[in-house]
């Protein structure tokens, strides 16, 4: 499958979401969305990264722009997740990875010499037309929520 690129139409998902209900990307035309996917909840790197991006939330609020992470865990999982470490970023749960395919996150990955599929920790930022504006893949945590932020206030 053809790698995403910036200025395509970002793919449309409807999924569930923690705390109930089904997020729609195309109801949230008309807004900037900060899409990040990210491997497992409650790994460190994981964790690190939903509490930068929370604690930033009413910064990207003010920049117009929503936050929104996911992974291949349940609902049930994000629930606990965002319970445990006081988040408030949306997460969707794509249990069946075609979100991940679409957006081409979901990768074959290799660790101690073991092959195996996973979610390449990446963000994208969507303007609110529903394009691609800007895209990071094999994400550092350290910093790369200011960046997002930086980018989306620029958008």
């Amino acid at each position: 499958m053809a790698e995403l690129s910036t200025g395509q139409e970002a793919p449309n998902f409807d999924l569930p979401r923690d705390g109930g209900g089904v997020l729609s990307l195309s109801e949230l035309k008309g807004k900037k969305i900060v899409l990040y996917f990210y491997p497992k909840d409650d790994t460190s790197g994981c964790t690190a990264e939903a509490i930068d991006f929370s604690g930033l939330k009413p910064d990207f609020e003010s920049a117009g722009t929503m936050v929104i992470g996911m992974s291949p865990d349940s609902v049930k999982s994000h629930d606990k997740f965002k319970s445990k470490h006081d988040l408030s970023v949306e997460l969707v749960s794509d249990e069946e990875r075609k979100t991940l395919e679409a957006y081409g996150v979901w990768v074959e990955k290799s660790m101690y010499g073991r092959k195996y599929m996973g979610v390449e920790r990446s963000t994208f930022l969507i303007d609110p037309d529903g394009k691609i504006a800007r895209i990071w893949r094999k994400v550092k945590v350290p910093g790369h929520a200011k960046e997002v932020l930086a980018a989306a206030r620029e958008l």
